[in-house]
């Protein structure tokens, strides 16, 4: 998994936690032993596509979700209803991505991080918001999210929506960066050397976002372990396949509305 040797021992990658020899960990789904000769561990994370561009993430208890946009998208297996969680974080705020986020947050009574002028919107419709914007961090109960630059536009019902934004989230010692909807930017590869991202979500549609070629020249800037591609085949006027999203020395990771993988 990455691991590095710093100083005495062997380390994980950068951004997992030391804790000692001999501590056990129970984490979402099963139990972690600390190695006696590493020093290390690190616990999964549990991580669902919801299509498009939405994800659920769950790590020790806690459950976010990433730009839940259900009802109305051709290819979602899950219904707004059936999702439980504390935490929905947005890039930005346009329909297909915003989507059931006001339905999930009431019916949770979850807190929504997004843009400053997205927070203010969900705020006005009786949900719990914490605002930001790119460059700034919040810390949550699960670890952190951190707001990064990403190129594109952001309204919703004609109402301006704030700067758009990626989210890099951390959690369980995991870090998981959700590009958002964006072109090509150099500063990726600096996105890349100081979070260290275990697993980038980048989208590769096209037309109001990268290709598949700039993608794969963004996840060799991000350098991540593993690369999910995001925001295609939806609708018809997006890429139909990922075929072409083909980064060097950095795993791919295709997967299906509905399908769940544990990361650890």
């Amino acid at each position: 998994m990455g691991y590095q040797r710093r100083g005495c021992g062997m380390w994980p990658k950068a951004g997992r936690l030391y804790i000692g020899d001999g501590v056990k960990i129970i984490g979402l789904s099963a139990v972690y032993v600390v190695s006696d000769d590493l020093g290390i561990f690190f616990m999964p994370i549990t991580i669902t596509f919801l299509g498009h561009a939405g994800f659920i993430l769950e790590g020790d208890g806690h459950v976010v979700v990433i730009d839940p946009f259900l009802t109305g998208n051709p290819l979602a297996k899950t219904r707004p209803q059936d999702i439980q969680c504390q935490h929905i974080a947005l890039t930005h705020g346009h329909a297909d991505h915003l989507g059931d986020t006001v339905a999930i947050a009431k019916a949770n009574n979850a807190t929504v991080y997004g843009a400053f002028e997205i927070a203010e919107y969900v705020g006005g419709q009786g949900c719990n918001a914490s605002p930001g914007n790119p460059g700034g961090k919040v810390d949550t109960p699960f670890g952190f999210i951190a707001f990064t630059q990403a190129f594109h536009s952001s309204s919703f019902e004609g109402q301006y929506m704030g700067m758009p934004c990626g989210l890099i989230i951390h959690m369980n010692g995991v870090t998981f960066y959700h590009c958002g909807d964006t072109s090509l930017f150099g500063d990726m590869k600096l996105l890349g050397e100081i979070y260290q991202p275990d697993i980038a979500a980048i989208p590769i549609g096209d037309r109001f976002t990268m290709g598949p070629a700039l993608a794969t020249k963004a996840a060799e800037l991000i350098s991540p372990e593993v690369a999910i591609p995001i925001h295609y085949k939806t609708f018809d006027l997006l890429v139909q396949d990922a075929s072409g999203f083909a980064p060097q020395d950095i795993a791919v990771r295709v997967l299906n509305p509905g399908q769940v993988w544990q990361y650890g």
